[in-house]
């Protein structure tokens, strides 16, 4: 208090503050008690952090990077992401309302199914300029008895142009994939070549396994695919024939292999030359 100048008795003197009481020690087993009991905690902390994150791992992995939950193969080849080609200006896309025969108008190249990654291109296919191939070359697949005629049918009937693409997988499947264009839808359908006269092919049947893969994909797109494999007995290599119709456009899928060739792969090229017409 500031002193002042009248005299004034003395305060009282407040009370010693009086010290808080010392915590009472916990007995000797008590205090192991509290520490046994931190330490527990503790671990099963770090335990269920450790087993969250562990949970989390497997969940977002894929199937094959866990051990024992990977997955075989169905067969399936790997392809690049299709893409529709671009269309001239003011062309209508196929199959649309203002074009109800399924004129393709974008260039056949760009039709072609992609070779699968890991495959390399095949170097018994002659082709010219922008994957292009000649009637002749195309008549090659062929028994030489048949081909006069055949040729003869596609001067009658307005084919335009041939393209195609082959490749080898290292399973050693050889794959060749030709497109026929013809002047309108009428003419692609008078095509006769999906899996009969083949050179060196005694017979064709169909695919017995090929109905499972087309109930697969949605109803309208199911239509004009067709898939065939050589009968047995067969020689050295199977041969297997996928075809598909669109439009004015005429697909021929054709896949042989030392021993038996897988059905798999045939459907699946069936199935994404399907799409890219479509």
């Amino acid at each position: 208090m500031t002193e002042q100048n009248t005299t004034v008795d003395p305060a009282p003197s407040a009370p010693a503050p009086v010290a808080p009481e010392a915590p009472v020690p916990a007995p000797p087993k008590e205090r192991r008690a509290v520490r046994a009991l931190l330490r527990w905690t503790a671990a099963v902390l770090v335990f269920a952090a450790a087993g969250s994150g562990t949970a989390y791992g497997i969940i977002q992995a894929k199937r094959t990077d866990v051990p024992g939950l990977s997955t075989k193969s169905d067969g399936r080849w790997t392809y690049p992401a299709l893409a529709k080609p671009a269309l001239p200006p003011g062309a209508p896309v196929a199959f649309a309302v203002d074009d109800p025969e399924g004129i393709h108008y974008a260039g056949l190249t760009q039709l072609l199914l992609p070779a699968p990654v890991g495959s390399a291109p095949d170097p018994g296919l002659k082709l010219e300029k922008d994957s292009a191939v000649t009637v002749d070359t195309f008549l090659e697949e062929y028994d030489p008895s048949a081909r006069e005629k055949m040729k003869q049918g596609f001067a009658d009937n307005g084919l335009r142009q041939i393209a195609a693409r082959g490749w080898t997988t290292p399973d050693g499947t050889r794959t060749r994939v030709y497109l026929l264009r013809f002047h309108a839808s009428g003419f692609a359908d008078t095509f006769a070549g999906c899996g009969t006269d083949l050179n060196g092919v005694k017979g064709m049947e169909p695919d017995g396994d090929w109905g499972k893969a087309r109930a697969s994909q949605p109803a309208p797109d199911v239509a004009g695919m067709t898939a065939l494999q050589e009968s047995v007995p067969f020689g050295d290599e199977q041969t297997r024939v996928g075809c598909v119709q669109s439009g004015d456009v005429q697909a021929l899928i054709l896949q042989n292999r030392k021993g038996k060739a897988a059905a798999v792969p045939l459907h699946q090229a069936v199935i994404l030359q399907r799409q890219l017409l479509s």
